[in-house]
């Protein structure tokens, strides 16, 4: 591939990525990955695909971790690091992590903020 066609980081979005052997390689943060799994993966069966601030897919069911203090519209407290949240659903959008959480209640959380538990 020439650079002009190797796609973006798709962690920070970093237009300087380069190619080593099967990898793409992001220099500004570090990640590497296959674009040639990535895109098998994708093109499956259709099904959405969620990965967590790790790089790891999750599934409807799947218990995940908070990694980051978040901020609730309209409850006094923030819902804190480690909080573990079982029983997931997957659902398509920007939040796209459905659950209920103890004390909090039902809402939805953004990917990014979680890692599989």
């Amino acid at each position: 591939m020439s650079t002009a066609t190797l796609p973006p980081c798709p962690q920070c979005q970093s237009a300087y990525t380069y190619e080593q052997a099967p990898l793409l390689i992001c220099p500004e943060c570090g990640h590497e990955w296959n674009p040639a799994a990535e895109a098998a993966t994708s093109a499956d069966d259709g099904a959405l695909i969620v990965k967590d601030a790790n790089g790891n897919l999750l599934a409807d069911g799947d218990s995940v971790v908070v990694i980051k203090d978040l901020k609730v519209k309209g409850a006094s407290s923030a819902l804190k690091v480690g909080t573990k949240v079982r029983n997931i659903r997957l659902v398509d959008g920007d939040h796209n992590i459905d659950c209920k959480i103890d004390g909090f209640g039902a809402m939805q959380l953004k990917s990014e903020f979680v890692r599989k538990a």
